[in-house]
């Protein structure tokens, strides 16, 4: 089954296989309709449509457009982590830091490039969410940390939590200009963004 978000992003959380599947309906199709019309013109019922289902079964999950971007964003986020996650365990430790962060790039831009709605959403960018804990920066930099601490041999401490989060921020912003750029993110932005990445985290890592 594939995952669905944190119980924390849902009214209620899916308890029974096919709760979860209509779920998973439910925020493919607000994907899609996102790179279609966008996030002003999105409407759960235009989501109830698309996923076929009845518009009492949206509203079962979430309040509102904005509480089903976010979750589509955890969603996205928890399937980042596990692309990254395999990337790792198929490189059985070779590498160290240099090939983590090239996981951890590459998995950003394949799904920049390939996962629906992700142009709008990717990991919440789009959700004023209130506190600094909750920004989509901290936390991927926080799960970052979490993933990476192990395979680093490194402490999850403050001083790693604050590296991942300078990496990510510069690495978002740089990316953000590539695809600004061109449409499928400019390579030279790109491989400038990788040796900025590489000079700053060989400071700390090596």
């Amino acid at each position: 089954m594939l995952p669905v978000p944190q119980a924390t992003s849902l009214r209620r959380a899916p308890v029974q296989r096919r709760s979860a599947e209509r779920l998973t309906r439910i925020l493919d199709a607000c994907a899609d309709l996102l790179d279609e019309v966008g996030y002003d013109a999105l409407s759960t019922r235009a989501v109830a449509v698309r996923a076929g289902v009845p518009i009492g079964s949206v509203y079962r999950f979430f309040g509102n457009k904005r509480a089903m971007a976010d979750a589509l964003a955890q969603r996205n986020l928890d399937r980042y982590a596990e692309r990254v996650t395999q990337r790792l365990e198929a490189a059985e430790g070779e590498g160290g830091w240099r090939t983590a962060m090239d996981a951890v790039l590459d998995e950003y831009l394949v799904m920049k490039r390939t996962a629906p709605g992700f142009a709008l959403v990717d990991f919440g960018n789009q959700i004023p969410v209130g506190t600094r804990d909750a920004e989509p920066n901290t936390r991927v930099a926080d799960r970052l940390t979490d993933m990476l601490s192990a395979y680093l041999g490194r402490d999850p401490d403050g001083d790693l939590r604050r590296t991942f989060l300078v990496a990510v921020e510069a690495a978002d912003t740089l990316v953000q200009l590539a695809f600004r750029i061109s449409p499928s993110g400019d390579e030279r932005i790109i491989e400038e963004t990788r040796e900025l990445l590489r000079s700053y985290l060989a400071r700390v890592l090596d």
